[in-house]
């Protein structure tokens, strides 16, 4: 079978866009690695249930957001959106509601964005965070990091500086309303969430602390209840790390984090109670590995290396949950995002 995935990418060096990669599971390995849509740095990026691609981007001094059609052989940019400044770090789509999410790293803002019918954006809020931050260096000020939908439809929000989770209220014409906020320890540094398959608990990510939270989400007022702390890295690690991308089985019984120092994916297994435990540590064979992400079947795992150019390809077996390494030293220019495509 023959599975797409698109890479994301910075374009500081020789990378130029958007790519394609191929995966062959007969093979079971990478076949092809190409160019589908140039753009300049689209760290990010989602797909629609419509086939559209939705990602950063930036255009000399300014930064936005643009929507793209793609096939087998064509790229089209239907719309963009840019400001001054720097581009965001996140995208995530409202197919409900036909909204696109922007999480501004460098702004400390939340945009959002009505996807019209034909594809293009008109933006219809923006939300500055403002207030304390937390103790380490990378903390000087709000950084949003992630912006996407809770189980019920809210929009969660992750601000790395403020060490701290907002969850907003949105109307059908794209307005937020904060309703809940949730304060990690300081120094966290929160940076994703994901959410089990039961939209009942919540597993967030600290970037500057290399720390995975459990959380347990009442739906009834958007809040959060603290149920476990546990690293990501081993005690003994005394390096620099970041933890970075987190993604959850879509039977709810494992948890997968990236870790940005010690390079490596790190693999939890879910409890009766919803607590992790972690069961394995795997080299990503690269230096930063950003992102990862699992295929349609979900029987193997593609992280992205962004300073060593290269992608990994697992194998995972979703009984256990483990990992085997398959594939090493797939070339790409600087990968940050992987997301399933078709």
């Amino acid at each position: 079978m023959i599975e797409q995935f698109l890479i994301g990418t910075y374009t500081k060096k020789t990378s130029k866009g958007i790519y394609k990669v191929t995966l062959d599971t007969d093979q079971e390995k990478i076949t092809d690695v190409s160019l589908a849509i140039p753009s300049q740095k689209p760290a990010y990026l989602q797909v629609g249930q419509d086939g559209r691609i939705y990602a950063i981007k930036q255009v000399d001094d300014q930064g936005g957001v643009a929507s793209y059609s793609l096939d087998d052989n064509n790229a089209k940019m239907l719309s963009d959106v840019l400001a001054a400044g720097a581009p965001p770090a996140y995208v995530g789509v409202d197919e409900k509601r036909h909204l696109l999410y922007s999480a501004n790293y460098h702004t400390a803002k939340v945009d959002v964005f009505k996807i019209n019918s034909d594809g293009t954006l008109t933006q219809t809020d923006s939300v500055l965070h403002e207030g304390a931050t937390g103790p380490q260096p990378e903390q000087e000020a709000p950084h949003v990091h992630y912006a996407d939908l809770t189980p019920d439809n809210r929009l969660v929000v992750c601000d790395l500086g403020m060490d701290l989770v907002v969850v907003y209220d949105v109307s059908d014409n794209g307005k937020l309303t904060a309703v809940s906020r949730y304060k990690c320890e300081d120094g966290f540094g929160t940076r994703h969430i994901a959410f089990h398959p039961n939209g009942k608990y919540a597993y967030l990510l600290g970037e500057l602390s290399s720390k995975l939270e459990v959380l347990k989400y009442n739906s009834s007022d958007a809040s959060f209840k603290h149920l476990q702390t546990i690293k990501t890295i081993p005690s003994t690690w005394t390096a620099h790390n970041g933890a970075a991308a987190i993604r959850i089985s879509s039977d709810g019984k494992f948890v997968y984090t990236s870790n940005r120092g010690e390079n490596t994916i790190a693999v939890f297994e879910i409890q009766p109670d919803f607590t992790v435990k972690h069961i394995q540590s795997i080299s990503t064979e690269g230096d930063f590995p950003r992102d990862f992400n699992l295929s349609q079947d979900e029987h193997y795992l593609l992280a992205s290396n962004q300073n060593t150019d290269n992608l990994t390809l697992y194998k995972r077996d979703p009984t256990t949950g483990k990992l085997t390494l398959l594939q090493k030293d797939v070339a790409c220019p600087e990968p940050v995002c992987v997301m399933r495509w078709k």
